[in-house]
């Protein structure tokens, strides 16, 4: 069987991404569009799991990647 690429999808503009590690190898990539509910899933995730915040897209790089004065800032 042959092994899968790591991402099947293009981040989109404007939109917020962090990823949740569920073990050796394996990493979900969430997305929300709004910055208070992108935050908000954020913090629940990483009470429970290893959570790492990526930040807003904007086309070519993240932007608003630390999550700590993010949240400072609310």
């Amino acid at each position: 069987m042959a092994r899968r690429s790591t991402k099947k999808f293009d981040f989109g503009k404007g939109i917020y991404y962090f990823n949740i590690n569920k073990g050796y190898n394996n990493v979900i990539t969430i997305k929300r569009k709004d910055k208070e509910k992108a935050m908000m899933a954020f913090v629940a995730y990483q009470k429970n799991q290893d959570a790492e915040w990526l930040g807003k897209w904007d086309g070519k790089k993240f932007v608003d990647s630390n999550f700590s004065a993010l949240s400072k800032a609310q």
